[in-house]
């Protein structure tokens, strides 16, 4: 990763914060933000959006070759309906494979690059400056995402998203192919009763400090 700027990993289950943390990082160091999952959802909308099929591995690996990283639009791409699409294409490791190669040359961003998903510190920026791990436990995570949809002004039973996040930590976790699992040196950050702020400063801490260190070499 030297060839780039600072690169910051963030990994961590859904709706533990990793993204709200990834952006207010990336606003306050000036740096590229790319959130992961989107791009999984990027190829199932342009598949969805093409009258495509979902379970064609050729056609998917072509549709990831040819996302536009810098033009993801998260109002879009976060509907229930494209997230349920990109669970079938994220398991096909042709389309793994093309979006974790664009993924890494976005990390090449100057001045830096925060990248924040399931598998950067363990596979696609095993090299990252600093990595960081963020949880909670699963009470807080679907309270969290009971709220926030709640908040857009959808109805939504909290059983059913307490499921939801349930089937979705199993299937990262148990996958064969770059499963959920923090990386040996990630920072872990554990958001159940930290706040928001917290964890920002804290993380922001540790990116100063590499930052230090790497002007210092």
């Amino acid at each position: 990763m030297s060839s780039g700027g600072i690169v910051v990993a963030i990994d961590g289950p859904a709706a533990s914060g990793k993204g709200t943390l990834a952006r207010n990082l990336a606003s306050h160091f000036g740096f590229h933000h790319l959130d992961t999952g989107l791009t999984y959802r990027a190829v199932a909308k342009a598949l969805l959006d093409g009258g495509l099929p979902l379970d064609d591995e050729a056609l998917a690996e072509q549709t990831a070759c040819s996302i536009d990283l810098s033009n993801l639009d998260r109002s879009v791409l976060a509907t229930h309906h494209v997230g349920e699409a990109a669970s079938k294409v994220a398991v096909m490791p042709a389309v793994r494979r093309a979006l974790v190669e664009a993924q890494r040359n976005f990390a090449q961003r100057r001045p830096g690059a925060i990248l924040d998903g399931r598998d950067i510190g363990t596979v696609v920026c095993p090299d990252a400056d600093v990595k960081f791990f963020v949880t909670a436990n699963a009470a807080v995570r679907a309270r969290r995402r009971y709220e926030e949809i709640v908040g857009s002004g959808t109805a939504v039973d909290l059983g059913e998203i307490e499921e939801d996040l349930a089937r979705r930590d199993a299937r990262d976790s148990l996958r064969a192919d770059s499963p959920l699992i923090p990386a040996t040196d990630a920072h872990l950050l554990d958001t159940s009763e930290m706040d928001i702020e917290t964890a920002f400063l804290e993380a922001k801490r540790r990116i100063e400090t590499a930052m230090a260190e790497k002007d210092g070499n």
